[in-house]
C-alpha cells in the first residue's frame, strides 16, 4: 500500500518510492537523505501538529507536513 509520509501514524514506517516535488524543496529533500529507497520512520508530531519527526538513515529529521505530503511511501 503506497500513502503519503503526511497521512502516517506515530510508529508507521516506509520506504521511499517516489519524491513529487520539484525543484529547489526537491534538491532540499534529497541532501537531507530522503531518496527512494531510504526507509522512514515516525516518530512523533508537534503539539499543534506541524512541523513532524521522522527517523531516516539513523537520525532524526523534523519536516513540515507541507514537505512531507510530497513524499509518496511503501507502508511496511
Amino acid at each position: 500500500m503506497e500513502k503519503c509520509l503526511n497521512f502516517f501514524k506515530i510508529g508507521e514506517s516506509g520506504t521511499v518510492k517516489e519524491i513529487k516535488a520539484e525543484g529547489m524543496l526537491r534538491r532540499r529533500l534529497f541532501d537531507m537523505g530522503v531518496t527512494p529507497g531510504a526507509k522512514i520512520t515516525l516518530r512523533k508530531f508537534a503539539p499543534l501538529g506541524d512541523p513532524i519527526e521522522v527517523t531516516i538513515r539513523g537520525y532524526e529529521l523534523t519536516l513540515r507536513k507541507s514537505e512531507a505530503e510530497n513524499i509518496l511511501l511503501e507502508v511496511d
